[in-house]
């Protein structure tokens, strides 16, 4: 009888281990284009990696695919963990336009380590689109 129970207890956590892996194709690029092609997005971290349960801001920078920045754009930020199936623990706003095409990002917080969305809903002259950034926070000291 307690056989069972200790190979139920191992098959749940080794599940658990499975699920909450970090895919190994997962695209962790900085700059992508927008889903409908309307904008070339790409979002710079913070130089420091950001502790987890620490405040941090990105900065974005927007741009057409001709390389012209576009100006006076809005966000909306979203985001979570999809193999967890919660948001961000803050609600993120793009505060300022810091120069031409370059947004200023606040209120950006991770809650624990492990795969993370950033999703940007864009909203400018050219129209409305949006693009999503994959992003993973590491444990400090671990190797990326």
């Amino acid at each position: 009888m307690f056989r069972p129970l200790v190979s139920s207890a191992f098959l749940a956590s080794t599940l658990a281990l499975v699920a909450c892996s970090t895919p190994r194709d997962l695209d962790l690029s900085l700059r992508h284009p927008s889903a409908q092609g309307r904008y070339v997005v790409q979002i710079d971290p913070p130089a420091a990696a950001p502790a987890i349960n620490q405040l941090h801001a990105w900065q974005i920078r927007l741009h057409r695919p001709d390389g012209t920045p576009v100006r006076d754009a809005r966000f909306a930020v979203d985001g979570g963990m999809p193999q967890h199936g919660h948001g961000l623990p803050t609600r993120p706003q793009v505060t300022q336009e810091l120069a031409d095409g370059t947004y200023l990002m606040e209120g950006m917080k991770f809650s624990m380590t492990g795969w993370w969305e950033i999703k940007l809903a864009i909203q400018a002259a050219e129209g409305a689109d949006s693009v999503v950034f994959n992003t993973v926070v590491e444990a400090p000291g671990a190797r990326r």
